[in-house]
């Protein structure tokens, strides 16, 4: 059962006319071929933590998963009610069913987005600090609920750009892969019994420059603007307060606050 946003509905990996993705390739490998594998996929693009809680965790419940990916909080920081304590309650509750009803928890990190995006400095700094906090809590979590948990964060994506797709935030077919093939391997560590890993390569070819320009000017114009009314103004007033911040000296100030929510968040489950 696979549970979260677009990342996990499997955006950039396109088979058909639909998308495939990470979870359903790891699916594939997670018990011998004759065996076989029932495999739900429950995400959805822009999904937030809430959005688990209150719509994919009643329904996966009651499909009584043996194993469940739970891969959130991209779409938490790139809104402009971020409130790193309401995710944690939201996400916590939703590992602590699953895991209460036997299912084996799947959870990751995710990579900064304004980093992947090239986002200005001014811009990119507080998505990264959103995105630290959410890590640091799933960090936690999955340790608090026994997950297995895959570091994506640290896979090379802003350095090898054929893992990414056009849009450069999402995985390309061949970055699904290789978040497909740590799990699998992650699991392994773990003892699970487990079919062949998923393949190395994937047949797709990586975007090229004309494919990334024409998505520039078919969707990621609209991308950029509706983010504009919701996300860029709160991004543009903290990065004016930063500013103000850093000719006072005081540049760590933002830093210290959002990881004592952070923690403060975790405290508060007990």
């Amino acid at each position: 059962m696979a549970l979260g946003d677009s990342l996990t509905e499997g955006v950039g990996d396109p088979v058909g006319s639909g998308w495939r993705g990470w979870a359903a390739l790891l699916a594939l490998s997670l018990a011998p071929a004759e065996t076989g594998i029932e495999f739900s996929n429950l995400a959805r693009s822009g999904a937030l933590a809430g959005d688990l809680a209150a719509e994919q965790l009643p329904a996966a419940l009651a499909l009584r998963p043996d194993v469940a990916a739970v891969v959130v909080g991209g779409n938490d920081t790139l809104r402009a009610g971020f409130d790193i304590r309401r995710t944690t309650l939201e996400l916590d509750a939703t590992l602590g069913e699953l895991s209460a009803g036997g299912a084996v928890l799947l959870t990751a990190c995710l990579p900064d987005p304004g980093t992947l995006l090239r986002l200005p400095q001014p811009l990119a700094r507080p998505l990264a600090r959103r995105m630290r906090a959410v890590n640091t809590v799933v960090h936690a979590l999955s340790t608090r609920h026994r997950a297995v948990h895959l570091h994506i964060a640290d896979f090379p994506w802003s350095a090898e750009r054929r893992l990414l797709s056009v849009d450069r935030l999402h995985p390309s077919a061949e970055g699904h892969h290789l978040i497909a093939r740590g799990f699998h391997r992650q699991l392994a560590t773990v003892g699970r019994p487990l079919g062949p890993a998923p393949v190395a390569e994937p047949a797709e070819p990586p975007p090229g420059l004309a494919t990334d320009l024409w998505w520039m000017a078919t969707k990621g114009t609209r991308w950029v603007v509706d983010r504009s009314t919701d996300l860029l103004p709160g991004l543009l007033a903290l990065a004016a307060a930063e500013g103000l911040a850093r000719l006072r000296g005081g540049t760590g100030r933002y830093d210290e606050q959002m990881a004592r929510a952070a923690a403060a968040a975790l405290n508060s489950l007990g």
